[in-house]
């Protein structure tokens, strides 16, 4: 069984080492080209290309599929059956007419709910309790392709778009084995989504990260943990940005203005939280915070350096 790979990110990484690992011949493994980063603006490999590298595997970095010679040396793998995770190209309908069993996509979310660009951090700022992976054979729309299998897990009071994310990449190599296998053996009818049930997410902008005050308590913690470990949810502070990295909901009426710094007492901030900053209708308590060009730290640990934070008005947007 030939199998031609095509994932970037780190979530896509589990997978492909389970098809390594289980001895499918992985003829070739696609990936975004490498891209400049960090302030020297050195080129960095997808975590997808080292693990291929590393394995000593056939890579590819197509800028797109669509062109006749991308086509032509696609088909000179002579791919039984393509997996797709996280690639961050569509694939035209001649990409996915080449392979013998078609192409699988392997998505990280419950389908219909949370096609496109960034499901994780949608479920997380959605409130739900559960997300999960869906395999599907893919067609030419965006995350539209009949479900072949899917897998739930909970999401947690503290699970970031990181975290929760990992969690995720890890299911998908337990699912990938089981759905491979049943579908090569055609015991899997693909059931069509319902598109009246079809949400779709779209990428995150760095300036989605910036706190509005006035929002609802609930709704910006779940901001802190959608964004991060990217965009980060940020704040500023006497100039510089001001990421909160860790915080909590805590249950208080409207006491305080929007973006109004209190020190917590310690009934008031039972949750870890030693400071509060008001919201639309509460208060969010910070527990971790980092100021920019500084290191991630402890909510007390910035107190003790910014004796002046408690009190002052954040701005509102």
């Amino acid at each position: 069984m030939r199998v031609v790979f095509m994932g970037t990110p780190e979530f896509a990484v589990p997978c492909l080492e389970h098809l390594i690992l289980n001895q499918y011949q992985v003829a070739a493994v696609y990936t975004q080209p490498d891209k400049p980063v960090g302030r020297g603006r050195s080129l960095a490999s997808p975590p997808v290309k080292r693990v291929a590298l590393n394995w000593k595997l056939p890579v590819v970095q197509p800028v797109s599929l669509g062109k006749a010679e991308a086509m032509e040396e696609l088909a000179s793998y002579y791919p039984d059956i393509i997996v797709v995770a996280a690639f961050g190209h569509i694939l035209p309908q001649s990409v996915l007419d080449i392979a013998k069993y078609g192409c699988i996509n392997i998505h990280p979310s419950l389908l219909p709910r949370f096609r496109g660009a960034s499901p994780v951090a949608a479920a997380i700022l959605a409130g739900d309790d559960f997300t999960g992976v869906t395999t599907m054979l893919m067609d030419s729309g965006l995350d539209a392709g009949s479900i072949l299998t899917k897998a739930q897990i909970s999401i947690s009071a503290v699970d970031t778009t990181g975290s929760l994310t990992a969690k995720l990449s890890q299911v998908a190599a337990r699912v990938l084995q089981e759905v491979l296998d049943c579908w090569l053996r055609g015991e899997i009818i693909p059931q069509p989504q319902n598109e009246a049930e079809a949400i779709y997410s779209s990428s995150i902008t760095k300036e989605e990260g910036e706190i509005d005050w006035h929002l609802p308590t609930v709704d910006i913690w779940r901001r802190v943990r959608a964004f991060h470990p990217w965009p980060g949810c940020y704040t500023r502070w006497q100039g510089k940005q001001l990421k909160i990295i860790e915080a909590v909901p805590l249950l208080q009426e409207r006491t305080l203005h929007a973006g109004q710094v209190v020190v917590l007492t310690p009934t008031s901030g039972k949750s870890g939280a030693v400071f509060g900053v008001g919201a639309g209708d509460g208060l969010l308590g910070v527990l971790k915070v980092q100021l920019e060009g500084k290191r991630a730290i402890s909510a007390t640990e910035f107190l003790r350096g910014q004796r002046q934070f408690i009190g002052s008005i954040l701005p509102l947007d």
